[in-house]
């Protein structure tokens, strides 16, 4: 499997999603029960690697992220006024 690395890290929504997790009052492990009500098999711990950006978030898991948090996935994206913010612009690295 093909790993990637954007400015370090193997995603951009980690922290964002830390960051409405934290808002929201809700630990990892609840986070984790909740993707797993949408079939979105993920535990605490890899609900951890996300957000601390070592684990490389999938379409189908940032949307039910997105679902999970009640926060869009542009919002997650860093993307809520239509553009990334210069610390999110870098260049994807692909790992083999």
């Amino acid at each position: 499997m093909k790993i990637y690395d954007y400015n370090g890290k193997s995603n951009i929504s980690g922290e964002r999603i830390r960051r409405r997790r934290l808002e929201l009052g809700l630990s990892q492990s609840e986070l984790a029960a909740r993707l797993q009500l949408q079939n979105v098999m993920l535990d605490q711990k890899a609900v951890s690697r996300a957000e601390q950006g070592e684990r490389f978030v999938a379409d189908f898991e940032l949307l039910a992220f997105s679902r999970a948090l009640n926060q869009s996935v542009e919002a997650l994206l860093g993307l809520e006024e239509g553009l990334a913010s210069s610390s999110d612009c870098g260049t994807m690295v692909e790992k083999s």
